[in-house]
């Protein structure tokens, strides 16, 4: 099988699956990193999103797989899910957004090892600008809130990045659209509760979006709002508002049900070893422990 029978199966693969995916030449990796850097460098990405993520990024691909000669960018849908915490006698409903659930993560990565490895190729996760290798891949196109939207699927997707030694062919086309839905929509713009999307650029101001704030560990600023917090980690807002998400917004599963007990100590901070294996599976289900330095004060906002 060549390589480009190899690449049109695991998307074959993938579409079966309800999941999209696209595979592009390595050489686009640098792109990505050019294009992040030139936004900083201009001020219109701020300083402490680029200190945050860009440590986070790997895009020194020869370090996590030496012969990598491709990126592999998929995309599975994903429900919001309401999560139970039982708090003062009563039962409060918190929302986790699609993106931070892995459910897909295992199905992703068997449909890869059984596509690539009929031909002996290698693949290896990583992290890389996901929104933006999805839109410049042509699997997604940007919202006006500088969301992927991959289409069928809307925003209600988990994107994830792959390399692999398999080769690819070299494509001119690798930059990011703009659905034309947005055009003379202004919908997210209008719900965005900090104002963080506005009319006079692109980029939105990432430093004000409630997801940035409610993922970092410092306290909400004054100017925070405690009626916008809508989420346990992240925020819906922009895309439940969103027209392109309507077959999606109401896609909602029931999540995990913590006790008064398990919410109390979620919201002391206990530390992970020191919670009940109970309450930590949980925890573990709702892929939430890597966030439990966050959740007391993001708990306490939603529970006020």
């Amino acid at each position: 099988m060549t390589p480009d029978q190899t690449a049109e199966l695991i998307c074959v693969k993938l579409q079966e699956r309800g999941y999209r995916g696209r595979v592009v030449p390595i050489e686009h990796v640098p792109q990505l990193k050019y294009e992040i850097e030139e936004n900083v460098g201009q001020g219109k990405i701020d300083a402490r999103l680029y200190e945050k993520y860009m440590t986070y990024f790997r895009f020194d691909v020869t370090a996590i797989l030496p012969g990598a000669r491709s990126v592999i960018v998929t995309a599975a849908p994903q429900p919001q899910r309401q999560v139970i915490f039982r708090f003062k006698g009563q039962p409060q409903s918190v929302t986790i957004p699609p993106a931070y659930y892995r459910d897909t993560d295992n199905p992703v990565s068997e449909i890869l090892e059984k596509s690539l490895g009929s031909s002996s190729y290698q693949f290896n996760s990583i992290a890389l600008p996901l929104k933006l290798l999805a839109v410049c891949s042509g699997m997604a196109k940007y919202g006006k809130n500088n969301i992927a939207y991959v289409e069928g699927l809307g925003s209600f997707a988990r994107l994830r990045a792959f390399l692999s030694d398999m080769p690819a062919d070299r494509s001119d086309g690798f930059k990011p659209e703009v659905m034309k839905e947005c055009d003379k929509c202004k919908a997210c713009l209008n719900e965005c509760p900090a104002k963080a999307i506005v009319p006079d650029r692109f980029l939105i101001h990432a430093e004000r979006c409630i997801t940035f704030l409610n993922e970092g560990d410092e306290e909400f600023p004054e100017w925070v709002d405690p009626a916008w917090h809508n989420s346990l980690i992240g925020c819906m807002k922009c895309q439940l508002a969103c027209p392109v998400n309507k077959s999606s917004a109401r896609w909602v599963e029931e999540g995990e049900d913590f006790n008064e007990a398990e919410t109390d100590l979620i919201l002391s901070g206990v530390p992970f070893d020191r919670i009940p294996p109970e309450t930590a599976h949980k925890l573990k289900r709702c892929f939430m422990q890597e966030y439990l330095d966050v959740l007391p004060r993001n708990l306490r906002a939603l529970l006020k």
